[in-house]
């Protein structure tokens, strides 16, 4: 069902329509909750520390993750003690849990393992954020950062970051389920800074970009077994062979592009985002490597072996835009500082 409305949403049939009177129900409540927000019928609580929101105005993946972890190096590299709130989505349970580089994905979720292993900042996940902050808050926290906590409008916040895709940008505009859009694109004023993942080459980003969007690109760095017997090695390794792409991400073909750049001939198996893979649905009938993203190797390590890899990547940022969002993020801290 997933991977029809995908279709849908960021193609051009005309089947969205039917979605139509759905969408002005989601418009209606998710503009009703707003209104309650601002009016104060529903309270945002500020903390006693800055909080930085990172999010999307569309479904499924932008580059959150990766982002996140680069602020939170940044932010550790200004000697402040960062953690990091999640709903952890998909995990089973509802109950608050510390995430470490080794716990089980299905306790937590798997995109804040790895921004456990990639940064070795606290990091809790919870449906009540603003009581994970309070914890981490009361364990020393100077800042917190909110993994795709945009629309948790509960948490108050003193930045907020919108990740937009430039190759698939906002698909056809529509509100949920008639389209990819959790809010409008007009949301885009009220952020603080507006980051694009790649180039904008997805009509829809026209004219509504800020002048001040920063560019941000996703650098693939050398692919890893699962089994960890063997060192990282470098993509050109793979190139001039096939090999099995595995992504279960928010936009698959953008990992399988990244390969394909390197000059590997990509067989691609696109699932779901947060797919649970099993070891059945990697079981190709040859003896090809299989290179997968990080948020998938999550979820393989149990059944890893040889064929098995996976390919990190880190966002990076030209020097200029670098040093803005450093500036910009520290200039809302000082401004906000909580209370």
């Amino acid at each position: 069902m997933q991977g029809r409305l995908e279709r849908l949403w960021y193609g051009d049939s005309a089947g969205v329509a039917l979605l139509a009177p759905l969408a002005w129900v989601y418009a209606a409540l998710t503009g009703a909750r707003r209104r309650a927000y601002a009016v104060g019928v529903l309270r945002q609580r500020r903390l006693a520390r800055p909080v930085i929101v990172v999010g999307n105005l569309t479904v499924g993946g932008t580059g959150k993750t990766p982002l996140t972890i680069h602020l939170v190096r940044m932010l550790s590299a200004e000697k402040l003690r960062v953690g990091v709130v999640s709903r952890g989505y998909g995990r089973r349970g509802g109950a608050p849990r510390q995430v470490h580089p080794d716990s089980d994905w299905r306790d937590v979720g798997d995109e804040p393992v790895i921004i456990a292993r990639r940064t070795g900042c606290p990091t809790l996940v919870a449906a009540d954020r603003v009581a994970a902050a309070r914890t981490l808050i009361a364990r020393g926290a100077d800042v917190i950062v909110a993994d795709d906590g945009l629309q948790h409008l509960a948490l108050g916040r003193d930045c907020a970051i919108v990740v937009i895709d430039g190759s698939r940008g906002f698909g056809n505009g529509r509100l949920l389920p008639q389209g990819p859009m959790r809010e409008p694109a007009a949301a885009l004023r009220q952020a603080d800074i507006v980051v694009l993942n790649g180039e904008p080459q997805h009509a829809s980003l026209a004219g509504v970009l800020p002048a001040a969007t920063l560019t941000m690109r996703l650098a693939a760095q050398p692919a890893v077994r699962l089994d960890g017997r063997s060192p990282p090695c470098e993509l050109a390794a793979f190139s001039g062979r096939p090999v099995h792409a595995v992504a279960g991400i928010g936009n698959p073909q953008r990992f399988f592009r990244e390969l394909a750049g390197f000059g590997l001939e990509v067989i691609a198996h696109p699932f779901p985002d947060h797919h649970p893979l099993t070891a059945r649905e990697l079981a190709f009938a040859d003896e090809l490597p299989i290179l997968m993203t990080e948020k998938d190797a999550v979820k393989c390590t149990p059944f890893a072996n040889a064929r098995l890899w996976y390919v990190p990547v880190s966002a990076t940022f030209s020097d200029s835009d670098a040093q803005a969002l450093r500036a910009r993020v520290l200039a809302r801290l000082r401004a906000g500082c909580g209370g």
